[in-house]
């Protein structure tokens, strides 16, 4: 069965990703410190999609709004900013892991 075949496949697809970029980002910086771009290269190529430049930039404002990430700057000749996640990050992560469980759980169960 394709995804595209049932508009609500599209909209539950879309809900995950694009919806909760927070989730694959933070991910992502589990790994260790990353650049914009580099987050952006790696969703494409780890989970299918790559966010616009614009949308990634937000995402990752939110977040350092929200103390989930923090922005590392580079040394003083160099603009680059390396995004870390922090302890609250880790723990969003784990919330959120929880939150799926329980849904996978409690929604499929009989499937």
């Amino acid at each position: 069965m394709s995804v595209d075949q049932f508009k609500a496949l599209r909209r539950f697809v879309d809900k995950l990703t694009r919806e909760n970029l927070w989730i694959y980002v933070l991910r992502l910086l589990q790994e260790g410190p990353k650049q914009d771009r580099e987050i952006r290269d790696m969703m494409n190529r780890r989970f299918g999609f790559e966010p616009t430049g614009v949308t990634s930039h937000t995402i990752l404002y939110k977040m350092v709004r929200d103390g989930l990430v923090e922005v590392k700057k580079g040394n003083e000749k160099s603009d680059q900013r390396h995004y870390e996640i922090t302890s609250d990050g880790e723990r969003a992560m784990q919330s959120a892991k929880v939150i799926l469980t329980n849904l996978i759980k409690n929604a499929f169960d009989l499937t």
